[in-house]
């Protein structure tokens, strides 16, 4: 058995990907693929109803949420945003917690003024901004709620005045909050729901149309939410299995029960970091995320060592991002328990012989 750690595209349940391989082979017993299937189609209209509605229902949204799928990934959310709540003379509001965060702020100033109004980088992004206040007559307050490369997570969310906006690509669907109290969230689904390929946009339709720039008519919200996200042709397949990995979550017991189990698998593994005299955490406690942990070798001579050794017990991508090294450990929902248990062990085993 392989141990996927990898940050993304990640670990999916395998009968997902059971699932998922019968249907390139032959739909619901139609004799066409999912691949080949038209989307204009009753049989793919029934897939697009049922996914939306299993994010309404996993999420507990109000009737002023519309659920979008939308092609780009979160990366042309960071445009889309910005273009549709941010006019030219207005200015929005950002918090700095790592790369993505950057990312956004960038491509906001391309349509309007943007105050951060909080950073994590003079800490290396090892905290979660505490003190800071956000402006009454900004546009919108823009957070990215888990921090993928840096492993922070907010483990309360911001209660603001004005328009809350959310990056959840890392951490959607994988613990209990008021999803209700953000007007915008977006999220890249190759984390816990589903392949790369297709975004979900949740968004609070009373927020939308108030600004005087023209929209290009692909990038509104507004037409995707009158075609029911179906306005041009969706990437089906990718689609397509986000149904069948929210379908495998409900099962589970929904996103309560997924939040119990991904609580165990980083308590696991933490504890054995705080424990382990070879490695160090890099966030501080109270910040640490649940689905990115990340961490470091004392003796830095060790890490190639050590990333040998958990190839050996077919451990993988655990490997730290480019940008801040170590190794950083995804415990995304499908990721079971046991695998937590392999590299813990592995942690165990090898500085019994290093350190």
């Amino acid at each position: 058995m392989v141990h996927n750690f990898n940050a993304g595209p990640s670990i999916l349940p395998k009968e997902v990907f059971q699932q998922a391989a019968e249907a390139v082979l032959n739909y619901n017993n139609s004799g066409l693929s999912i691949l080949e299937i038209g989307h204009r189609t009753a049989t793919f209209q029934a897939v697009m109803d049922e996914v939306r509605a299993l994010v309404r229902e996993l999420m507990l949204l109000d009737d002023q949420h519309e659920v979008l799928f939308l092609h780009g990934g979160a990366s042309t959310q960071f445009m889309q945003v910005p273009m549709n709540l941010l006019d030219e003379k207005e200015t929005a509001a950002y918090a700095d917690t790592g790369v993505w965060g950057i990312k956004a702020i960038k491509e906001a100033k391309l349509f309007g003024k943007v105050e951060v109004v909080c950073s994590g980088k003079e800490s290396n992004y090892t905290i979660i901004p505490k003190d800071f206040a956000v402006p009454n007559d900004a546009a919108y307050f823009h957070i990215t709620t888990n921090n993928t490369i840096y492993g922070s997570q907010w483990q309360k969310i911001p209660n603001t005045s004005i328009p809350l906006v959310g990056d959840m690509s890392s951490d959607i669907f994988s613990r209990v909050i008021d999803f209700n109290s953000f007007d915008l969230i977006y999220a890249g689904a190759q984390k816990n729901m589903g392949p790369a390929g297709v975004n979900l946009v949740v968004v609070n339709k009373n927020i939308l149309g108030k600004i005087k720039r023209a929209i290009p008519t692909i990038m509104d919200y507004r037409n995707h939410i009158k075609e029911g996200s179906m306005m041009n042709t969706p990437p089906v397949f990718a689609v397509y299995v986000c149904m069948l990995t929210l379908r495998w979550l409900k099962a589970l017991g929904g996103v309560a029960a997924v939040e119990k189990l991904n609580q165990a698998k980083a308590a696991c593994l933490y504890k054995e970091i705080d424990e382990n005299p070879l490695f160090t955490g890099t966030v501080i406690k109270e910040d640490r995320s649940n689905m990115n942990v990340c961490f470091v070798m004392n003796d830095p001579s060790l890490e190639e060592t050590f990333l040998s050794f958990t190839k050996e017990r077919n451990i993988v991508g655990i490997k730290g991002h480019r940008l801040v090294g170590g190794f950083r450990a995804s415990l995304y929902n499908a990721l079971p328990l046991s695998s937590v248990d392999v590299l813990v062990n592995t942690m165990k085993e090898f500085a019994l012989t290093h350190a």
